[in-house]
């Protein structure tokens, strides 16, 4: 069959002489071929299970021959990219191998592509007249490759009932599960009982039950409760658990109840995560609830509660901390992952660890953002009007202040951004901005203020794209370092970033038209890193894509952690 883009075949499923740990997700090479002006660029993982001196011999097939040929004068030691100059037409199939003092460690992933398409992206169509929503990757199959789980249409409804916000949904969300390589495995129907909105409808995809094949989580109820306005303020609500394979049900729990909740706005707002609560085990977190009363319950691989907790009585002071997102991390370094709701911290089992009593933040992110000091920060944007410190950064373990911007503010909106992108100063740069467009703030790490000019929006997308320790920008459809020219034109609307195949840099999936691109770098980097997907605060921000305001995973330790010589 006649590809109409670059695809990515399933990998033989055991690695051979590679060890992983109990419960750790096995992961393939991912190698992904890309053609370009120069050639086709190649890009694989770097494992962290990977002797220190391995090295890799990548092999060729053009469509008249019968076998793969070395192309490697010497097996690759310095990066995981390769760039063929030797072919710019037809269609090529590529294998690479993994060789330490001399020996195959595993056995090889092919790609195949037409060199003569030169477009830098993975293209998925979808199976109808309809765009995606959201998406969330994860493998469902258990063949060391990620899948992606497709929530359709691309319509989105907000609870808070003012005009503009709120709109009867038009029709159901349905899950769709595809390879990368296009072909559809399942589709599920989140059905009426499922208002069409993010708050409404999370989903994550994870193997919570530890078989080597990850599940699709997601709320649920039963038949069609909608009022005649199409508002569903009663009836039965679940989380269920799907097969990945087949998308069928297979378990079922109840959800959070709507109960203490002051009307439908406030406890239309759900979500989820994966916490390894006890440092061994993955649990599933469900949190009901942002600007009054938070509920949150954390679920063990059976669907059974492990603890329950609520901001009312004695944490009343908790209420309204919510984001619209649910950060998992170590804060305290203690083995443990915390919760981080908002401008509030739950410890690992259950009890509220701190609260900076700010009120509610668009804008969170959990990392070592500022590398001089000892453990990770978040930084915030208060969404309510303040008079200071509504642009902060705070000690992750203590929720601490350590800087803020000391002036008025009115709707701090968006998820705004925190990455490294000047590489002259330490650490993350933080950026904020008002709806109205009337303040933007660019920070250091250190609270220096860098900037107040606009960048490209309120939530500016940011990936590791040229080999570089800081990350690039998506500005004016292209990605492109802070303050320079484009470097790689994107097209579309970003749903997810991560470090989803090729090498540590990160692809970007976007939805344009009625298909999913899969945007990969094709820069040759000069550095090799183990795969981002092996940092454990990063997988765990990878299984939140499917719900609440879209949030790039953030890494718990200094990109250079995965350096390999």
């Amino acid at each position: 069959m006649l590809l109409q883009a670059l695809f990515w075949l399933m990998p033989i499923l055991l690695l051979a002489g590679l060890s992983l740990a109990a419960g750790e997700e096995r992961l393939g090479r991912g190698l992904v071929a890309v053609p370009t002006e120069q050639g086709v660029y190649l890009g694989w993982r770097l494992l962290a299970q990977d002797p220190r001196d391995v090295a890799f011999d990548v092999y060729r097939r053009l469509a008249n021959e019968g076998n793969f040929r070395c192309i490697t004068a010497e097996p690759l030691t310095q990066s995981t990219n390769y760039l063929d100059q030797q072919v710019t037409q037809g269609e090529v199939s590529y294998r690479v191998e993994a060789r330490a003092k001399g020996e195959p460690l595993s056995s090889t992933d092919t790609a195949m592509v037409n060199a003569g398409q030169q477009h830098s992206y993975i293209r998925i169509p979808l199976q109808g007249e309809y765009g995606a929503h959201k998406v969330c990757l994860g493998d469902l199959d258990g063949d060391g490759e990620l899948e992606i789980v497709v929530q359709q249409p691309d319509f989105n409804t907000d609870p808070y009932q003012h005009p503009g916000y709120w709109k009867r949904s038009p029709t159901t969300y349905k899950l769709e599960a595809y390879k990368l390589d296009g072909r559809m495995l399942w589709r599920y129907d989140m059905g009426w009982a499922i208002e069409a909105g993010t708050w409404y409808a999370p989903y994550l995809v994870f193997d919570l039950d530890g078989d080597g094949r990850a599940e699709v989580y997601c709320k649920a109820g039963e038949g069609d409760p909608r009022e005649p306005t199409g508002h569903v303020r009663s009836g039965p609500e679940y989380l269920v658990k799907l097969d990945g394979r087949t998308g069928g049900i297979v378990a079922r729990a109840d959800w959070l109840s709507r109960e203490g909740f002051e009307d439908y706005n406030y406890y239309c707002r759900n979500f989820m995560a994966i916490a390894y609560l006890d440092g061994k085990t993955p649990s599933l977190i469900l949190e009901r609830g942002t600007y009054t009363i938070i509920k949150l319950a954390a679920l063990d691989a059976d669907l059974q509660r492990r603890w329950y907790w609520e901001s009312t009585e004695e944490y009343r002071q908790y209420r309204g901390q919510g984001a619209h997102t649910l950060q998992v991390a170590d804060v305290d370094g203690d083995g443990k992952d915390e919760l981080v709701i908002g401008s509030a911290c739950i410890d690992h089992d259950g009890r509220p660890l701190w609260t900076t009593g700010l009120g509610h933040p668009d804008a969170l992110y959990v990392a070592d953002i500022d590398p001089g000091r000892p453990g990770l920060e978040i930084f915030f944007g208060i969404e309510p009007s303040r008079t200071s410190k509504a642009v902060c950064l705070a000690d992750a373990r203590t929720g601490e202040l350590l800087w803020y911007f000391d002036g008025p503010t009115s709707h701090v909106h968006g998820q705004g951004m925190c990455a490294d992108i000047i590489a002259d100063k330490p650490g993350m740069e933080c950026y904020a901005g008002e709806q109205d467009g009337s303040q933007y703030w660019l920070y250091s790490a250190q609270g220096e203020l860098l900037s107040q000019e606009r960048l490209g929006g309120l939530a500016p997308v940011v990936a590791w794209w040229d080999g570089d320790e800081q990350k690039e920008i998506l500005l004016d459809g292209a990605m492109r370092r802070y303050g320079a020219g484009p470097i790689t034109p994107i097209e579309g609307r970003v749903l997810a970033i991560g470090d989803v195949l090729g090498d540590w840099r990160e692809e970007l999936v976007v939805a344009t038209g009625a298909e999913l691109r899969i945007y990969t770098t094709t820069i040759p980097a000069k550095n090799r890193k183990v795969t981002l997907l092996q940092n454990h605060q990063y997988r765990m921000g990878m299984a939140i894509q499917g719900m609440g305001y879209w949030s790039p995973p953030q890494l718990q330790s200094l990109l250079n952690h995965g350096d390999r010589p």
